[in-house]
């Protein structure tokens, strides 16, 4: 299966769908970082995340230091942002509540 990478007209409006998301032009991603109260409650975020991306075969690359976790999103498959990276955004900003 081809996944196809984002058109520019579904580029411009990611500013607009996913406000708190910033385009990493060199890496052709997406990238937010998320702040909680403490760790267990950040590392219950990710645990919410992975059950999300399991689901969709789709896989944050991520990090977590202590009550703080970065999330960045590009298609492997396609060579960089693809719709799958903004319905997984999407559902990432349910599971925080954003």
């Amino acid at each position: 299966m081809t996944i196809a990478k984002l058109d520019q007209r579904e580029r411009s409006e990611i500013a607009t769908t996913l406000p708190h998301w910033t385009l990493d032009a060199e890496r052709d991603a997406i990238r937010r970082s998320f702040r909680f109260a403490d760790f267990v409650s950040a590392f219950g975020f990710m645990a919410q995340v992975a059950l999300v991306a399991e689901r969709a075969d789709h896989h944050p690359e991520w990090s977590n230091v202590y009550n703080r976790v970065d999330i960045l999103l590009t298609t492997h498959d396609a060579n960089g942002l693809s719709a799958r990276d903004i319905a997984l955004a999407k559902e990432i900003d349910r599971i925080a509540g954003a």
